[in-house]
């Protein structure tokens, strides 16, 4: 026991004993004399002060960190580009090849997610062909179903976008929101609708009739616009006075048209309404349609106009951005867009004019 009692003795003495030594090693390189045993006493009492003061002065990490939200955005090809293939089979081809994408998003702790205009399916509208009203389904429906269960699973929430069928002959291109826990929030209906070089969607859809709702999800409260919409900074403007802190706006454009506008428009939405956005486009050619490069480069941008994340021209890719919220309330103490608007002066904007 006596023994026992002097090994640990010794033992404590050398660990007290180390701190000092130490010190006195790097005064000798320094050239300067060791450490007397009067300042070793003193410096083995004073360290275990410091560190706890220097702990205490450390904030805690969500001061450091703000509101933190991280996104993902999916961009994606479609794999079956066959005219002959039965619609429903062209719809599940692309739901099977998002799945693991979406397990990924999960993975690496995207807490909400976007996926790109009419998801499930190719980009259909050159076609004015009446057979893809069959991808049509109801919100809530079958597809809606899944993510639900993918919502669920990894506590994300899902922005899901789809041709909606309201009933016989009457369809829409809609984006269904379901929070973190499977919740179906609500559905935002694409209010702009394009008829020009090849987008044809008047054919296939009607104007949205939702107005411009916004979505308080477990993680921050969002809305969407969807593709041609981006072109109109009225709603884009609508989204932020409904409180919108992160807009969402799922698309499907080729180069040839639209991608110098690409990077202009929706970060300019972004400075001017003082909330960050998340712009998806899908990636790949689409037979037998062939209008162009569908130019993925989806990305999320901050209020400041800051791109936070960009993915590639050509890749399937989850492209993910955390984004601090608290940016918002910076932002728009400097940039006082809210304040000093004037809607008494616009009503000519609800006008039918010229």
């Amino acid at each position: 026991m006596k023994r026992a009692r002097k090994l640990a003795k010794a033992s404590t003495a050398r660990r007290a004993s180390k701190p000092t030594k130490r010190l006195g090693k790097l005064a000798k390189r320094a050239g300067r004399p060791k450490t007397s045993s009067a300042a070793k006493v003193i410096v083995r009492k004073l360290v275990p002060s410091l560190r706890a003061a220097t702990n205490s002065m450390a904030p805690p990490s969500s001061a450091k960190r703000g509101r933190i939200v991280r996104g993902g955005l999916i961009q994606m090809s479609n794999p079956l580009n066959d005219i002959t293939a039965p619609v429903a089979k062209v719809a599940q081809a692309m739901l099977d090849k998002h799945l693991p994408m979406i397990d990924e998003a999960g993975r690496r702790g995207v807490q909400i997610l976007c996926l790109q205009e009419i998801f499930n399916g190719p980009y259909f509208c050159p076609s004015q062909d009446s057979r893809w009203c069959d991808i049509a389904e109801p919100i809530p429906g079958p597809t809606v179903s899944v993510m639900q269960q993918y919502a669920k699973k990894h506590h994300m929430v899902i922005i899901v976008p789809l041709y909606e069928r309201e009933m016989a002959g009457v369809y829409y291109n809609t984006a269904a929101v379901i929070d973190a826990d499977g919740t179906l929030l609500g559905k935002y209906r694409k209010n702009h609708i394009p008829h020009t070089n090849q987008f044809w969607e008047k054919y296939f859809f009607k104007p949205g009739n939702l107005g411009y709702p916004t979505f308080q999800t477990k993680y921050a409260k969002i809305g969407v616009y969807i593709c041609y919409d981006r072109h109109f900074p009225e709603g884009a403007r609508l989204l932020g006075l409904h409180g919108a802190e992160i807009v969402f706006n799922p698309s499907a454009t080729v180069a040839g048209l639209s991608q110098y506008l690409w990077k202009l428009e929706q970060p300019a939405h972004a400075v001017a309404n003082g909330y960050f956005m998340g712009c998806i486009n899908r990636v790949g050619t689409e037979a037998p349609w062939n209008i162009g490069k569908f130019y993925g480069t989806s990305y999320f941008v901050d209020p400041r106009g800051n791109f936070l994340a960009t993915g590639s021209e050509t890749k399937d890719e989850l492209v993910v951005a955390d984004m601090n919220l608290d940016m918002i309330e910076e932002v728009r103490r400097t940039w006082q867009f809210y304040r000093d608007r004037r809607p008494d002066t616009y009503g000519d904007m609800t006008a039918q004019l010229p």
